[in-house]
């Protein structure tokens, strides 16, 4: 007899959670007559960790797909525009280090390489501002848009940073009280499984068994379905990635039209680094570092000396990091998302983006029954895999392009012993050709693009060797590029408002619908 899926059992809430639910029961939502339901089994007693505030420009369409307003979502979740991340003293260390991972592609991005027009020119300009507009952009303080554009829609490329406890709130509702999400209120106290190794149900304190077909792990670090009742292995991965604390701190402003940055700050430290991002009513701010090669107290003084006085009695929360991911992340009828799956150090931002991928694939891919449920699973498993050794690679070449000696975490991070093998083989390429489209990034939905790894590579000061007359044929749309990007530059710089402003005006008046 076919048994056919009909019923999602998530087990635990947070931005994990809750995003999981709506992305599946939105793309679900003609079946819901015909039997097909989403349950949320939350914990009343189990805070969610909530320092997750970047995430990537995927957000947009994650949320416009589940009926989410933007401009509900910018009142209801103190968010603020991300345009990319600012990257200081990563290079040398030297005050006027730094550099632009921007959101927006490099202009004729897919029909030019950029990148090799720039190394030939060995011009003044840095890479960043010779490619895009959105560098100079941040650097004003400005928007990605104006009130006249319509939600969800860009004049510069953009995701959000936003307040994690406020957006899980948010998206709770959304799911209930729209997308028909049944949310229980309950603790779990064991997972029944069935004589063949699926899981029955889960049993809880409040509400008896819940009982399910598909299973959503999303119980954070303690991986309670996937890890410890499944046993599903963690793998370890701080022999690449080595900060394993963060100390996190909310830093209100003093004046009330203090500008926000539109772009996430991260800024490298003794044996790690600090993030700094700019919310509407406060800054988050955190340390996250190498408890292997420097202590707590160490780390500490380093964050409070980058805040000054604005931080100087305000509490510090200390969260442990634990680099790495399950071994599989679906198996049988149980899928792991978020922290239950894995996590990496916040430097680009991927806990939220992973979470949107996992859940867009589960509710894409779908079983239709039980005996095709392991097929799903192993595809699952293939390509979640792959991203999370690419986001693995990306974030270690941020600190393997260091030329910091300064102390020995920074000298450990170039060894090649903890630099991954596919990288290594890519930054050998990488001598003698840009990176560009046909360089393994070849996935439809690739977290990072090659540009994202030209940006980084460049804005570090790395050179690529051109080999002489091989852009001889290009040279005419190069130039022609240039011209645009300085007229789109020009354009924005004097038709974008200051950031504050627009998400003032977004908060009472709305942004216009399509």
């Amino acid at each position: 007899m076919v048994r056919p899926v009909q019923h999602i059992v998530i087990v635990g809430g947070g931005t994990a959670g809750w995003l999981t639910a709506g992305v599946i029961a939105a793309r679900h939502q003609g079946r819901r007559p015909h039997g097909f339901s989403v349950t949320l089994v939350e914990s009343p007693n189990v805070p969610i960790i909530g320092v997750g505030e970047g995430t990537w420009p995927t957000l947009r369409t994650t949320l416009r797909r589940m009926g989410v307003s933007e401009a509900e979502f910018f009142r209801q979740c103190d968010a603020s525009f991300k345009q990319g991340a600012r990257f200081n003293r990563w290079t040398t260390g030297a005050e006027d280090d730094g550099y632009y991972h921007p959101l927006m592609l490099p202009q004729s991005f897919g029909q030019l390489n950029l990148a090799s027009h720039w190394l030939a020119g060995n011009g003044d300009v840095s890479f960043c501002d010779s490619v895009t507009p959105q560098g100079r952009i941040c650097d004003a303080g400005l928007a990605p848009k104006t009130i006249a554009t319509p939600e969800y829609e860009a004049l510069a490329n953009y995701a959000y940073h936003l307040d994690a406890g406020k957006f899980a709130d948010f998206l709770r509702r959304h799911c209930c009280e729209t997308l028909g999400v049944r949310h229980v209120s309950a603790d779990v106290e064991e997972v029944i499984r069935t004589e063949d190794g699926d899981i029955r149900a889960v049993r809880t304190a409040q509400a008896g068994e819940v009982a399910g077909d598909l299973f959503v792990d999303c119980t954070g670090f303690r991986s309670l379905l996937l890890g410890e009742a499944m046993g599903v292995p963690f793998r370890p991965l701080n022999h690449i990635l080595f900060c394993d604390t963060a100390l996190a701190i909310q830093i209100p402003y003093e004046d009330a039209e203090a500008p926000i940055a539109s772009h996430t700050i991260s800024t490298a430290q003794s044996a790690g680094w600090i993030w700094d991002i700019g919310l509407p009513t406060r800054r988050g701010v955190g340390h996250v570092f190498s408890s292997s090669h420097t202590d707590r107290d160490a780390a500490e003084r380093e964050l409070r000396a980058y805040l000054g006085e604005a931080g100087h009695d305000l509490p510090v929360r200390e969260l442990k990091i634990r680099a790495g991911h399950r071994a599989r992340f679906w198996d049988r009828n149980c899928v792991a998302v978020g922290l239950a799956a894995g996590f990496l150090e916040p430097l680009e931002a991927s806990a939220i983006v992973l979470i949107e991928l996992s859940a867009k694939l589960i509710a894409e891919q779908m079983p239709a029954c039980r005996e095709v449920m392991d097929m799903v699973a192993r595809r699952f498993n293939d390509t979640t895999l792959y991203r999370w050794g690419r986001i693995v690679d990306f974030l270690k070449l941020h600190y393997t392009l260091t030329r910091r000696t300064d102390s020995d975490f920074w000298r450990d991070n170039v060894r090649a012993e903890s630099i991954p093998d596919r990288l290594q083989a890519l930054m050998a390429l990488w001598r003698y050709q840009v990176p560009w489209m046909h360089d393994e990034f070849d996935r439809v939905e690739e977290v990072f693009p090659s540009a994202s790894y030209q940006y980084v590579l460049y804005g570090m000061g790395q050179r690529t060797e051109i080999m002489p007359g091989s852009l001889m044929a290009e040279t005419v749309g190069a130039e022609r590029a240039w011209r645009e990007n300085d007229v789109q530059t020009g354009r924005l710089l004097a038709g974008l408002p200051r950031h504050r402003d627009l998400i003032r005006r977004i908060v009472e008046r709305g942004l216009p619908t399509i």
